[in-house]
């Protein structure tokens, strides 16, 4: 059997050991249905049971009251850039949008497609988006404000949200969503795309408050329409039903294994830091993201010898670290370090590094 990796992956990425471990025990037989969860229909007993809760995990865990739905959606985080103002744009009311990197760019693009006002009310582009902006400013004659509560190309993460008053907060936390709690209730609209710290790819968490669902335009097609989900249990068509089941197991090891999202945050925070504190105590290795708005979740780093790079990741391979090339856009280095990965992966990589520095500084 090949020896398992530490995975730095920025997703898809790490799952659970002990999730992946139930996953092939019931891969043939799915509670004694005879069949596997792949096999089983979507409109079966069996199947409402995962769905309904893995529903009820999220609501426990974020702590949501009953002025908000949970859906599951496929088409990932990229076809909500589309969807959120689709669905929640008010005629004659701009939509406003925190630009923190790549993939608030995109929101923007895809909202500026379909002919919606944009206001980019803050930006940190003008400094590489190697910060969080603060205090964006609240327009109240915004249809809502979007921002990324956590950009994995460039490291960066709200450390707080910003206060919207009356204007809808909308979020893409495909990233760090479950890694940390916070405050639902100002937010009108959470999605996230599974395959990071909930689940495999191929499945949306998509969060509305239900006064977000009023908004929705009767005539938009049927897929495309938030109200298609609510009104059926995310069940209007087959749903990505192995993906939800994964996503089920998972929720249910941060919520009964680890112990919550409290527990989760303590450990997510112990890992970062340890990785952080290495980092800016050598001069061999640099943090690209402001101190301030580092991510807990992608850290993001450079060699002074930008030279090294091969090097340095053929010799994580060997020992078995993968995943940590930077993005294609940004170069560098990253470690994704979400909820699956471990203290010990962490450990081992700082390790690595030591010696990498010892071997080249």
């Amino acid at each position: 059997m090949t020896q398992r990796v530490f995975n730095f992956n920025a997703g898809p990425a790490a799952l659970p050991l002990i999730v992946l471990e139930q996953v092939k025990m019931e891969m043939l037989d799915f509670h004694g249905s005879g069949m596997s969860v792949l096999e089983i229909s979507h409109r079966s007993k069996d199947f409402e049971a995962v769905i309904d809760s893995a529903v009820q995990r999220v609501r426990r865990l974020l702590g949501l009251d009953d002025s908000y739905q949970v859906l599951f959606i496929q088409g990932g985080a990229s076809l909500q850039f589309s969807m959120v103002p689709m669905n929640l744009a008010v005629d004659r009311r701009p939509v406003d949008y925190v630009n923190t990197g790549t993939w608030s760019a995109k929101a923007i693009k895809e909202a500026r497609t379909l002919g919606k006002e944009v206001r980019v009310v803050a930006t940190s582009e003008e400094a590489q988006f190697t910060f969080i902006p603060e205090k964006p400013p609240i327009n109240p004659d915004a249809s809502y404000l979007h921002i990324t509560s956590n950009n994995t190309i460039r490291g960066t993460q709200w450390k707080s949200f910003p206060d919207p008053g009356t204007v809808p907060l909308i979020s893409d936390m495909s990233s760090d969503i479950f890694s940390r709690r916070f405050d639902p209730r100002p937010f009108g609209l959470i999605y996230a795309g599974a395959q990071k710290n909930m689940g495999p790819a191929g499945v949306t968490l998509v969060i509305i408050r239900q006064d977000m669902l009023e908004r929705v335009p009767k005539e938009l097609p049927s897929m495309l329409k938030y109200t298609t989900y609510s009104e059926n249990k995310s069940l209007y068509n087959t749903p990505p039903s192995f993906s939800i089941y994964v996503c089920e197991l998972v929720l249910k090891w941060i919520e009964e294994t680890i112990g919550g999202l409290d527990r989760i945050e303590q450990m997510n925070e112990e890992k970062a830091k340890l990785l952080y504190d290495f980092i800016d105590s050598r001069q061999f290795y640099k943090a690209t993201a402001r101190p301030d708005s580092r991510s807990s979740m992608n850290v993001t780093f450079l060699l002074s010898d930008p030279g090294l790079e091969k090097e340095f990741l053929a010799g994580a391979a060997e020992a078995g670290l993968t995943g940590l090339k930077g993005h294609r856009s940004v170069g560098g280095f990253r470690a994704s370090i979400y909820n699956a990965v471990t203290l010990e992966a962490v450990k081992t990589l700082v390790d690595y590094m030591r010696h990498f520095e010892k071997k080249h500084g």
